[in-house]
């Protein structure tokens, strides 16, 4: 079915699951990073992708602010408001952070944030600059549940020849990064 066939409701719904699918590790990491420990966390994600939801209609990207992540810092947003609400609700627990403490640390985390994202396009592009067989064996041995014994069965390869193997193409890919960050802040 093409886009043109869905109506507007289902285009919203596939935008939505689209962002927070793109997004879910960032946003998850700075709900954590707001939390005084990992009690909650998942329960705090959870309240923010449902407020997300329910508010997506009002969500508005600025044509402005190309590069930006919009709906990443919209749905950080929703997540601080969240964080302390919880912090309200249990602030007779022993391990809360005061509504300033958050409010640094919220900073804190915007500023990762955006480093997070610069970093996993960084990573995105170098991939794609490796040849299909390379990134494919680097990403083969990163899924759950492979490892590079695993592999190197399915390869008829030996497991040293593939560690030296991924060693190498991990230093490549590192030092494409590196050079890519160093690009974006020049």
């Amino acid at each position: 079915m093409s886009s043109n066939c869905l109506s507007e409701e289902e285009q919203r719904n596939q935008n939505f699951v689209k962002l927070v699918s793109q997004n879910d590790r960032a946003i998850r990491l700075y709900v954590r990073s707001l939390m005084a420990t990992n009690d909650g966390v998942d329960d705090v994600y959870q309240e923010t992708m449902l407020e997300c939801w329910r508010k997506f209609a009002t969500f508005r990207s600025d044509p402005e602010l190309k590069g930006v992540n919009q709906f990443l810092r919209w749905a950080c947003a929703i997540a601080r408001f969240k964080v302390l609400r919880r912090k309200r609700d249990y602030s007779r627990d022993k391990l809360v952070f005061h509504d300033d403490v958050i409010e640094r640390l919220a900073t804190g985390a915007n500023d990762q944030l955006e480093r997070f994202q610069e970093r996993s396009d960084a990573i995105q592009k170098c991939l794609s600059e490796l040849d299909e067989s390379s990134r494919s064996l680097l990403l083969s041995v990163h899924r759950p549940g492979e490892s590079v014994a695993d592999v190197a069965r399915k390869t008829g390869k030996k497991v040293r020849q593939l560690y030296y193997k991924i060693d190498g193409l991990r230093s490549i890919l590192l030092q494409c990064v590196k050079r890519r960050m160093l690009e974006d802040c020049t």
